[in-house]
């Protein structure tokens, strides 16, 4: 059973904190797994995009876990998961280029107001591209298209330590 408290932020935004009271999987006889990982990625920053298929496949199949989905979650509201073909013109230029005219690096942000720093359109960019990603996997392995990998794109205005949360659920 899932409790959930509802909680103001002030400014109209709302926060929602869930909290499981009992486990009803395992009361079904559902006798899955669940692992969860931290991948590290050292970023620079400003669009920065960095495969992560590798490491995500490696969680995977050290995992023991045959058959589920390996859920990934981006810790921080500056950077965001995604799939893409990785290669120089997408990865160097082209998803640059495609952020950078959605939301300006020198547009106007209320949040640069607010906290005085300079990374508005990276938390607008972040938001819009999403801060998680589910893949699955069969026989232990990830099952991406030929041309797909996993991908974390960093907007934030300086090199960083991210961290991937890699939740492998299944059996």
């Amino acid at each position: 059973m899932v409790a959930a408290e509802v909680m103001s932020c002030g400014g109209g935004a709302v926060r929602v904190r869930y909290r499981v009271q009992d486990n009803p999987l395992s009361e079904k006889g559902w006798h899955g797994m669940v692992k969860t990982k931290q991948i590290q990625v050292q970023t620079k920053g400003n669009c920065h995009v960095i495969d992560i298929t590798d490491q995500v496949a490696d969680e995977v199949t050290g995992s023991g876990v045959q058959a589920g989905v390996a859920t990934l979650f981006n810790v921080g509201s500056t950077a965001g998961l995604t799939t893409t073909e990785y290669e120089p013109g997408l990865a160097n230029y082209d998803l640059k280029a495609a952020f950078e005219r959605i939301a300006p690096e020198a547009g106007h942000y209320e949040h640069e107001q607010t906290w005085h720093d300079d990374n508005g359109h990276a938390h607008v960019r972040a938001s819009l591209l999403g801060p998680s990603l589910s893949v699955p996997f069969t026989d232990g392995r990830l099952t991406p298209g030929t041309w797909q990998q996993i991908i974390l794109v960093d907007f934030d205005t300086r090199p960083r330590t991210r961290t991937v949360i890699c939740q492998i659920i299944g059996e």
